[in-house]
């Protein structure tokens, strides 16, 4: 079974940047690199919600609320996704999880990262 493990949350004024990284185990590059990956997040009160997907052949999506803010990439090598996050707001304050991504169904969900944007 794949896991996911996520790292990289913090807490950050507006208009700050993080960097997100996810690892994935229980599985070889060369199975990892057709996967279909994705980045979520789940704020307090809220449904977990689609941030940002990377398919394995094909352009990165990205949700309207993080267009032109957020890239999402990968290392298939390392096995490994990121999420780099620019120009944050309030409203991105989330716990982040790294997962597959649409059109494949959601495996195991980690224990994500915590993003607090606040002044």
């Amino acid at each position: 079974q794949v896991q996911f493990v996520e790292s990289g949350g913090g807490l950050v004024q507006p208009g700050g940047s993080l960097r997100l990284s996810c690892a994935a185990s229980g599985t070889a590059f060369s199975i990892f690199s057709g996967y279909n990956l994705a980045w979520y997040r789940q704020a307090p009160g809220k449904q977990r919600e689609l941030v940002a997907s990377i398919p394995r052949g094909s352009s990165s999506s990205y949700a309207d609320s993080v267009k032109g803010r957020f890239t999402v990439s990968r290392d298939n090598v390392k096995k490994m996704i990121y999420l780099q996050m620019n120009s944050l707001k309030s409203e991105d304050t989330a716990v982040y999880y790294c997962n597959f991504g649409p059109p494949m169904q959601p495996g195991a969900w980690g224990q994500g990262t915590q993003v607090t944007v606040s002044s």
